[in-house]
């Protein structure tokens, strides 16, 4: 049962009939259906080379000597970075270059194949065995169900989708196609964020009503008081219409590419998107939310329906669920913090990014997503009995995706799970998106009871030839 492809003719017996020879199986065959069997090496595609995409990479680097990426897909040639805090050069030919230059180490004169257009990969390079999506978040769902249908293991990053009923049609296509997926919310496989859940489980701090998640982030372009107005030429190496992929067309322009779509509607989702799926995750996974029953995002500052503010306050009200009481978690970003609470001493200062949970007997606090727990007040913290390790402990996120591709166990933040953290993130994104309006949100049909007009942010209006179904 060890054989590959490539040495099972030579160690199959001389006496072997035909028959006998033609009934041994694909190398998936140990991990079910489309698997990698563990003798193998992962293939993978990356489509997004931007600086999220040479990010992940270069975890996949640390994967090797049974993973390794052999293709890439970005619609830019090259483009800059220098100027945010990704630093250094990204796109289709910086990144083919840094992954040549790793891999030809061990492997000499190994070439990485380079496309405008991921579908064109994913048709000619039949050795792909998984797609890595770092694309922008526009195009999160349209290039993870195309590779999931074509049979691809599928890493993206978060938010899973833009749209939340892009969100369900991935959920739907992944535990139809049964491939090993993962969401890129890399805090989700910390010690920390472990840590958190047990200790919350076990009841540290007793009974929890209340809960608060920080961030520090702020738009991109502060200047900016909607979309821009003058049209600069497209520059060269950049195909335009193949980034606004399913976006109806509209100009080029400097402040969408790179890095800084994420102030716009039409392409991220603001401060909340980008990281609503790392620091709302603890919460979600400790109390096994539902899907909240109303939520309320207030922009702080200028917002309308193009560009998304400077912070936001934001009120999930979760149901009660089993013997857990309701939960109300508020959102802050943009530099605004929570009250400082009783059981934590002034010195104690909380951090610039954290999530903290109040307790009917004490306060859990983080420091971004994944920071390890710390007790207050200090007398509960000496005297509370750390429970045993009841969850599995990760090797790593994107080493569990790996795993999982050679038949391992899901990844914890597999699409399943993904794709329901992603539609409590975009709540608030709609909110938001539609002045801080208060969304009360009917789960089973998919709608805001109270707003009809938020249909058209639930799903989403797409160009011709971008369609998913």
């Amino acid at each position: 049962m060890q054989l590959t492809r490539r040495n099972f003719l030579k160690k199959a017996g001389a006496g072997a009939s035909a028959a006998a020879v033609f009934t041994i199986v694909p190398r998936h065959v140990l991990g079910g259906p489309r698997f990698v069997a563990p003798s193998e090496k992962v293939n993978i595609g990356l489509v997004g080379a931007g600086g999220q995409g040479r990010t992940n990479v270069r975890a996949l680097f640390k994967e090797a000597p049974d993973a390794q990426v052999i293709a890439l897909a970005d619609p830019m040639e090259s483009v800059s970075l220098e100027r945010f805090y990704f630093k250094g050069m990204a796109g289709r030919e910086p990144v083919k270059s840094e992954i040549e230059t790793h891999y030809s180490s061990v492997t000499p004169n190994f070439k990485c194949a380079t496309y405008e257009d991921f579908r064109v990969m994913l048709e000619k390079e039949k050795s792909i065995d998984a797609v890595l999506c770092a694309t922008p978040d526009h195009l999160h769902a349209y290039v993870t169900i195309l590779s999931l249908r074509a049979g691809k293991h599928t890493f993206c990053e978060m938010p899973l989708t833009h749209h939340i009923a892009e969100a369900r049609l991935v959920a739907k296509v992944a535990r139809e196609t049964k491939l090993a997926t993962q969401m890129g919310n890399i805090g989700h496989s910390t010690e920390g964020m472990r840590q958190t859940v047990e200790w919350l489980r076990d009841g540290a701090i007793g009974t929890v009503r209340e809960a608060f998640s920080w961030v520090p982030a702020s738009r991109w372009n502060p200047e900016l008081q909607g979309l821009p107005n003058d049209t600069p030429p497209v520059p060269s190496g950049l195909n335009w219409d193949l980034w606004l992929g399913p976006r109806m067309q509209q100009p080029y322009h400097k402040e969408y590419v790179p890095v800084t779509w994420r102030d716009f509607w039409h392409f991220g989702c603001g401060a909340l998107g980008d990281f609503g799926c790392h620091d709302m995750d603890a919460a979600t996974w400790a109390f096994e939310l539902p899907v909240p029953e109303t939520v309320e995002v207030l922009p702080a500052g200028h917002s309308d329906s193009d560009i998304a503010p400077y912070g936001e306050i934001g009120y999930y009200h979760f149901p009660a669920r089993g013997d857990q009481p309701p939960l109300k978690l508020t959102w802050l970003s943009g530099g605004l913090r929570p009250p400082h609470p009783d059981a934590m001493p002034e010195s104690s200062r909380l951090a610039d990014r954290g999530i903290m949970f109040l307790g009917e007997k004490g306060v859990i606090q983080c420091d971004g997503a994944g920071g390890a727990p710390r007790l207050y007040p200090e007398s509960l913290r000496n005297s509370y009995k750390r429970p045993p390790k009841t969850l599995p402990r990760s090797n790593g996120h994107h080493r569990d995706w790996v795993d999982a591709i050679k038949g391992g166990p899901p990844a914890s933040a597999n699409f399943e799970y993904g794709a329901k953290l992603t539609e409590i993130t975009l709540l608030g994104v709609m909110s938001l998106r539609l002045g801080g309006k208060r969304i009360v949100w009917d789960s089973q049909n998919m709608k805001a009871k109270n707003l009809p007009a938020a249909d058209e942010i639930v799903h989403e209006i797409r160009r011709n030839g971008w369609e998913l179904a």
